[in-house]
């Protein structure tokens, strides 16, 4: 199968590239920037190219490299993340997030590929019971953010294409995925945020009362990548751990195995602003239609992050 990740270079998009290769699919990426992969000064100049600088906000960009590609199967990983992100760069957020996805919305009407777009726990906004994929569509809910409202506008453009020209997407909603490949900016993952900052003896602050399920990267994306092979037309999954934990738990874990001073670590009472307080969620359609299984602890998987970024930064 001819497949197309766009974002390919991020956390989550390098390693579906490797494992939808392993495959045996045929894969090419784009991503925002120059890089060492293997491409040429053009589309079709390079033998063997799997890679072209590309940004979807751009729709001559996007069409080129899809009129080039010809897939049968996009991935859409692109996207600007987090909700501080979305606050300092809204700009950047609702170009890439809503235009980006409109223009390949647009090339799918034309082209008639299948889409998997990479959505995210976010949308839940400020539900506060447990999180099936149904929720959305029965109860109003408020995102809380503008990268949140970002990713239910794309589900928004997602349903009125379908109903408009019959076109076929999967969503997928990630809840708090980490691990390693994760590498550090101020907007990651507070999984990544706590790692780099203790390693580096930073002090951090946990908002007590919060919850959430972490999602181990390689659990997740071999759950993203079945859908290659189990595509079903219209369904929504959400990818998660089925393991609730508190941030206090999770600073805990990561002081453990960090060997960090305690005395960096703050807590406060205090409800942190912009965000779901607790997230409890049901992945049960992703175990039933794409075989998600959970084979990493967050303890284990905390421990590995800590070796993998010692080892990335030479700490």
């Amino acid at each position: 199968m001819k497949i197309l990740i766009t974002g390919v270079k991020g956390v989550i998009g390098s390693k579906l590239n490797d494992l939808l290769k392993v495959k045996g699919h045929d894969v090419f990426g784009v991503d925002l920037f120059h890089t060492n992969g293997v491409y040429g000064h053009g589309l079709g100049s390079t033998v063997n190219a799997d890679y072209f600088r590309c940004d979807i906000s751009e729709y001559r960009q996007i069409r080129d490299v899809i009129l080039h590609c010809k897939p049968d199967l996009v991935y859409n990983c692109a996207a600007e993340f987090g909700r501080w992100n979305g606050e300092y760069f809204y700009e950047k957020v609702w170009k890439t997030n809503a235009i980006g996805m409109k223009h390949i919305l647009r090339l799918q009407e034309e082209i008639n590929f299948k889409l998997v777009h990479c959505s995210s726990s976010e949308v839940y906004g400020d539900f506060d019971g447990i999180m099936y994929e149904s929720v959305l569509d029965e109860v109003p809910i408020d995102q809380m953010n503008d990268y949140a409202m970002s990713k239910k506008i794309n589900e928004m453009q997602i349903k009125n294409s379908r109903e408009m020209y019959d076109t076929q997407t999967v969503v997928v909603r990630f809840f708090n995925t980490y691990g390693p490949g994760e590498w550090y900016h101020p907007f990651r993952s507070v999984n990544c945020l706590f790692v780099y900052n203790l390693l580096n003896n930073r002090p951090v602050t946990v908002y007590r009362g919060h919850t959430r399920t972490s999602t181990y990267i390689h659990d997740c994306v071999r759950t993203l990548s079945n859908i290659s092979d189990n595509f079903i037309a219209g369904e929504t999954y959400n990818i998660a751990s089925s393991t609730n934990h508190t941030i206090e738990e999770l600073a805990e874990c990561i002081l453990r195995h960090t060997q960090a001073d305690p005395k960096l670590v703050t807590y406060e009472d205090a409800t942190e602003i912009l965000t779901t307080k607790n997230k409890f969620v049901n992945a049960d359609k992703s175990i039933r239609d794409l075989d998600h299984r959970e084979t990493v602890t967050l303890d284990e998987g905390v421990r590995q992050t800590v070796m993998w970024m010692k080892n990335y930064y030479n700490l």
